[in-house]
């Protein structure tokens, strides 16, 4: 085992008109040892193309996740899902890539554009091997994993993108894999780089996708731990023991909260010099504290982060928010969503007198449903989480 991990993001977008994609999407992990990936393409598009696509993604993952052999696989895809009565042709085309040990990559490809590999910042080509399993022509490569490796799957939706305004015959393969070349060596994370190649399909489209597009993108890269306190113990005698946890923890460290910040400026004995320099009206100035990455204040800074973290899971619309400006929240969403891996949560349970203010639409429970959304949130993004009440 090595401490190379898998940063997985993806972004869809669905044919003109339809309220339902047609591409799928399903990640399922085992343990450690095992991750697979399935991007699957519904025939045609709407309601018949999402479900066939989700069954689809559905039953390879788990049977693959389970250690099921390809055939077998492939094998239940064609006797479970139906055959279209106008084309005679079955199910969805996928793309399968099956991380083992962070060491190795197994890539199974059907009828979907290729997989594109991106190492060292130029797209590269890899030895592929052509199956015949149930009359369906796949192909199954086997990669041993390099860091900052970048691998991007896609639905025709992307190569189609185009056609008849852009391009006579759409975006090709290699003009796609030329243009997130550009961006393998910035250092963003994979789900910034699937809304860049799904954003510019858009565009292509004129806005109005012809088809359902989806870009899945997995990066390999190494475990960068973070640490983030979030209030006060319940018990004054736990003060030290919380502060002594924290920062014997390896990795950068994030304070959230007046008190706390208080309290781990009189462990570490250093001051705490707070700042009067608002970047935005609706979060308060951060803070700094040698020997601390980010000091912000707590409760309105946090339901921010969690703010962003939800549409980053979802359309990731509010990216050039967060990723650009200076603010607490913003500051937090960067070291959180981006440069972290495996994130340890150390939250104080005591209740802060401020907020017991009926006229404040802050409480404890807010609190505690803050970490929990949050932490909810972080796992669905792919980290690793930890988290210790005091």
């Amino acid at each position: 085992m090595n401490d190379l991990c898998a940063d997985i993001g993806y972004k869809s977008i669905n044919h003109y008109g339809e309220q339902l994609c047609g591409d799928h999407v399903d990640i399922v992990e085992r343990d450690d040892s095992s991750t697979v990936i399935v991007l699957a393409d519904g025939l045609g598009s709407g309601v018949k193309a999402s479900i066939l696509s989700t069954l689809t993604a559905k039953i390879i993952s788990t049977m693959m996740a389970e250690g099921l052999p390809l055939e077998e696989c492939v094998s239940t895809i064609a006797q479970t899902l139906p055959v279209c009565s106008l084309r005679g042709v079955a199910y969805s085309t996928f793309t399968i890539i099956h991380l083992i040990n962070n060491q190795t990559a197994e890539l199974i490809q059907y009828d979907n554009p290729h997989v594109i590999l991106i190492r060292d910042e130029v797209a590269c080509d890899y030895p592929k091997t052509e199956m015949n399993i149930g009359g369906k022509q796949i192909f199954r490569s086997v990669i041993d994993l390099k860091e900052n490796d970048i691998f991007i799957a896609m639905s025709d939706g992307c190569p189609h993108a185009g056609i008849g305004t852009a391009y006579n015959f759409g975006w090709k393969r290699e003009e796609i894999a030329a243009f997130m070349e550009t961006f393998a060596g910035v250092g963003y994370t994979a789900k910034t780089l699937s809304t860049i190649l799904v954003d510019e399909c858009c565009r292509l489209y004129d806005n109005k996708p012809g088809d359902d597009t989806t870009a899945c993108v997995v990066k390999i890269r190494r475990r960068e731990p973070m640490n983030i306190l979030f209030g006060p113990p319940r018990n004054p005698d736990d003060c030290d023991r919380m502060m002594s946890l924290f920062f014997s923890k390896e990795g950068k460290r994030i304070i959230c909260g007046g008190t706390t910040s208080s309290i781990a400026a009189k462990y570490l004995r250093k001051p705490l010099r707070a700042s009067l320099n608002f970047e935005r009206s609706d979060i308060p100035p951060i803070a700094e504290l040698e020997g601390v990455d980010l000091v912000t204040e707590g409760v309105i800074t946090v339901n921010k982060v969690l703010t962003y973290a939800k549409d980053y899971l979802d359309k990731n619309e509010l990216y050039g928010e967060w990723s650009m400006q200076r603010d607490g929240a913003s500051l937090i969403s960067r070291l959180l969503f981006e440069e972290a891996t495996d994130i340890n949560f150390y939250v104080g349970r005591a209740v802060n007198p401020a907020h017991q203010n009926p006229d404040l639409p802050i409480n404890f429970n807010i609190k505690m449903n803050l970490v929990e959304e949050l932490t909810a949130c972080l796992k669905k993004m792919g980290k690793r989480i930890k988290v210790s009440y005091f």
